[in-house]
């Protein structure tokens, strides 16, 4: 294909992105910078378009979703943590053992492989555990289908959950301006910049799995907590980090791609549904020990993007920030684990496997 035709094609999958993405954010559809992009590039690939994001952009994006999770670590989240220390790190590791099981359940009595599973079910970020995936072998693709339809489900339930326990419609706090960012101040965002430059070179050079997004976040993390950087991440970076993503996911689908996808959709909905029950027997254990209320507990524990649980939470008048400490934490862990738990589901997956061929061999003998 010529250079000019390719330029085109890009400049298509740009527009319609946008196009997409801002109906799907007028709509309130929650992660629609990334969503957009990622169903349009699914459209094109589908349409044959020979479009790929390259491995080196994919890097900078996952650096920069580092950067993401860190800023969420602040002194305020630390000292939620010194203070009600036990039943939050107890309520964190039910949650991650629940969507280990979840995964667990998946491999056993679904379609769906070891890696992929626990990547897949995992419940803290979507755009995280999307592009942690693709580091340790899972199919990102359906990662990030399992990832995003949860997140749909879950924010519908938590809305659903707010009005039933409020007796009322929950009050959507009003959009920020419409903001590129262009006046984020200058030296923040140069050493913000730094600090992911510095994450993918010690990434490449110490070729840790997914270290394009865990060395940016823990560097992040640390400079953020202490107070000696306060990271910038301007809209403008985001949305080009969000659209890369997308097109990155959406540009490798493929006719069986969807077909399997659009045929698992059962059997992710009952996982998720799990999940989220699973979950919420740990928001009454947050909620009998800490004697907080039913509604910030729910919302502190339920497996669903962190930005939109804030915002029902906000729109609710529960305990905002309790909330936020609660899943901010729950992010940054998951991130942490979730190589382990995937290692574990993928061992389970291959025994499995062993046994059962080996059952078949014996059949045929």
């Amino acid at each position: 294909m010529s250079l000019f035709c390719r330029v085109r094609l890009w400049a298509a999958l740009i527009l319609v992105s946008g196009l997409l993405a801002s109906l799907l954010a007028w709509a309130a559809v929650p992660a629609a910078v990334l969503l957009g992009p990622m169903i349009v590039g699914v459209a094109f690939a589908l349409g044959g378009a020979p479009l790929a994001v390259s491995p080196g952009v994919f890097g900078a994006a996952q650096a920069v979703i580092g950067c993401l999770v860190a800023v969420t670590i602040t002194p305020s989240t630390l000292a939620a943590l010194g203070q009600q220390w036990l039943p939050m790190l107890v309520v964190i590791v039910h949650i991650i053992v629940s969507g280990a099981l979840v995964g667990l359940a998946l491999i056993r009595f679904g379609t769906v492989t070891g890696s992929t599973a626990a990547w897949g079910v995992s419940p803290g970020g979507a755009a995280a555990m999307s592009v942690m995936a693709e580091s340790y072998g899972a199919d990102v693709r359906m990662v990030a289908f399992m990832q995003y339809l949860r997140m749909f489900v879950v924010v519908l339930t938590a809305s659903g959950v707010s009005r039933l326990l409020l007796g009322h419609e929950v009050e959507i706090p009003a959009r920020a301006a419409l903001s590129l960012g262009l006046d984020a101040p200058v030296l923040p965002l140069a050493l913000t910049l730094l600090v992911i430059a510095c994450g993918m070179l010690l990434a490449r050079r110490l070729r840790v799995p997914a270290g394009a997004l865990l060395l940016p976040m823990l560097i992040g993390a640390a400079l953020n907590a202490s107070g000696l950087l306060h990271i910038t991440l301007p809209a403008w970076l985001l949305w080009i980090t969000y659209a890369c993503l997308g097109w990155y996911v959406g540009l490798r689908f493929t006719p069986h791609t969807v077909r399997h996808a659009l045929q698992a959709i059962p059997q992710l909905l009952l996982a998720t549904f799990l999940l989220i029950v699973l979950c919420g027997f740990a928001a009454w254990m947050l909620s009998a020990w800490l004697g907080v209320d039913p509604l910030s507990a729910y919302l502190a524990t339920s497996p669903g993007g962190l930005d939109a649980v804030v915002v029902i939470a906000a729109g609710s008048g529960c305990d905002v920030p309790f909330v936020v400490a609660q899943q901010t934490l729950r992010l940054f862990a998951v991130v942490l684990m979730g190589p382990l738990v995937a290692r574990l589901l993928c061992r389970f997956d291959a025994r499995r496997r062993g046994v059962e061929a080996t059952a078949a061999d014996r059949t045929r003998r």
